[in-house]
């Protein structure tokens, strides 16, 4: 028997000063706050790109932020993407990957607290 699991709803990233990633994710990311509340002695505070179905809980663990998170953004424009972040000051990758036919175009960035994400190009076919 197998279990009931059917779906994967948030990933935590630490970040050192919840205001400030929240203000990165909502301002230059675009995404949106799904959940802001006390959660504890602390805040629960959760953020995700507009209709997409996992969240990102931005957890409170300054000991902690400056990690790989192996998260992969999808986008139906890595170019674009890209030179967005490049001119809001993100530190991103120098240029778009770009590895044959088979791998979509991607790149990486680092957010405030120097936690690095991918942000790939997927494309409906």
């Amino acid at each position: 028997m197998s279990t009931q699991i059917n779906d994967l709803r948030t990933i935590a990233i630490p970040v050192r000063d919840q205001d400030k990633a929240l203000e990165f994710y909502r301002n230059t990311l675009g995404f949106e706050v799904r959940l802001d509340g006390a959660f504890g002695d602390g805040r629960w505070l959760e953020v995700a790109a507009p209709g997409a179905l996992t969240s990102i809980a931005l957890l409170a663990d300054p000991a902690r932020a400056g990690v790989d998170t192996g998260i992969r953004l999808t986008t139906s424009s890595a170019d674009s993407d890209h030179a967005h972040l490049l001119a809001a000051g993100v530190d991103v990758d120098a240029e778009v990957l770009r590895m044959g036919d088979f791998v979509p175009p991607m790149f990486t960035f680092r957010d405030v607290d120097g936690n690095t994400l991918v942000i790939v190009e997927v494309t409906d076919h």
